[in-house]
């Protein structure tokens, strides 16, 4: 349990995303690539995971845990997945090594086609050219009853809300300015989602932000 988080009964499983995010509105810092996946500065959005065992951390830590846990699948964007564009050149197989952490099937959203591919820990990779929709379907069916989080980046992020297919946010505002990146609410319309924040948990090193779309 997540101290000072309230609980709601479900009934059926959610789409979820989690998303650590600068004062100044950043997901990312600026110029991502291969060296710096995450954009220059962009790991400082992360910290609060590394230090989230240290004690007075413990609103932190339970956050942390609650993204690490297991869902039923994963969607998120080619940007995420790696640093390649346009065709697919090599075997790149993503940042993460032969054990990646989500334990899942995962959907990449792309737009060139490539053959579904297995790692280690229960990971599939699956290429999706269809549109976020088309994503969403995919993962839900294999997830069956269990949650589905979008992992980002924020495009994609935006085309969930965009479509309605988002059922919950959880913002994780870091106490820093990045001045520059990649941004997690841009190019979305006046009244794209009813939103309502549910849940303020205060950490030590960030305010964890539950906001429920409808």
């Amino acid at each position: 349990m997540i101290p000072g988080r309230r609980y709601r009964q479900r009934t059926m499983s959610l789409v979820t995303c989690h998303m650590s995010i600068s004062l100044d509105g950043y997901v990312a810092g600026p110029d991502q690539g291969p060296d710096d996946p995450v954009g220059v500065g962009g790991l400082r959005l992360h910290e609060w995971h590394w230090h989230a065992d240290q004690p007075g951390h413990e609103a932190d830590r339970a956050m942390r845990d609650e993204i690490m846990k297991d869902r039923g699948a994963y969607v998120m964007g080619r940007n995420m997945f790696g640093p390649i564009r346009g065709e697919w050149d090599g075997d790149w197989r993503g940042w993460w090594g032969e054990d990646p952490p989500f334990h899942c099937p995962v959907y990449v959203l792309t737009h060139h086609p490539r053959d579904p591919f297995e790692l280690d820990g229960g990971n599939s990779f699956h290429f999706v050219t269809d549109g976020i929709e088309k994503a969403m379907a995919e993962a839900r069916e294999a997830a069956d009853d269990e949650d589905v989080t979008v992992g980002g980046g924020a495009s994609t992020l935006q085309q969930a809300i965009a479509a309605g297919s988002l059922d919950e946010i959880v913002v994780h505002q870091v106490p820093i300015f990045l001045g520059g990146g990649e941004r997690l609410f841009d190019h979305l319309a006046a009244g794209a989602a009813k939103v309502d924040l549910v849940d303020v948990v205060e950490g030590a090193d960030a305010l964890h932000l539950t906001y429920r779309l409808g």
